[in-house]
């Protein structure tokens, strides 16, 4: 692993561990704001996806299943932003204001997240390898067909 992903991924993966631990420690407000955004069972919804966050971001942290690991916290931010950072309800400009600033931060990390779920590490991706064997194949098959054209 490069030295950068060796220390990228924990850095990144560091605040979702540290939040859901905290989140898991003391649901209480988060609980509030998913009840207050009319979701059921609001207590089980905070603490799955806390749950999420530590085990999907020690995963990220430690290299373990960084692609799968990285979209599992992209998909739990989605929830967490939307529902926690309704800045378009606050009618408080300052609050507005605030709310809005972690509203765009957490796109900026889902974006950090997306980026590190199509890191391939150097590797090449499956679609790309797909795209090269299928060109190969195809150049193998003409080659082929001109070889018993000309033949016959």
């Amino acid at each position: 692993m490069s030295p950068v992903r060796a220390l990228a991924r924990p850095l990144l993966a560091g605040t979702y561990v540290l939040g859901g631990i905290s989140t898991l420690r003391t649901p209480g407000p988060r609980v509030e704001k998913v009840r207050a955004a009319g979701l059921t069972e609001p207590d089980k919804l905070v603490r799955a996806n806390a749950t999420a966050m530590v085990v999907a971001g020690l995963a990220l942290a430690t290299g373990r299943l960084p692609r799968l690991s990285s979209l599992v916290l992209a998909g739990s931010m989605v929830p967490t932003t939307w529902v926690g950072h309704p800045f378009w309800a606050e009618t408080d400009r300052a609050a507005r204001s605030a709310q809005q600033v972690q509203f765009v931060k957490n796109l900026s990390l889902i974006g950090g997240l997306l980026m590190t779920a199509a890191d391939t590490g150097g590797r090449e991706s499956l679609p790309h390898a797909a795209g090269r064997l299928s060109r190969h194949a195809k150049r193998k098959a003409a080659k082929a067909a001109k070889a018993v054209h000309s033949s016959s």
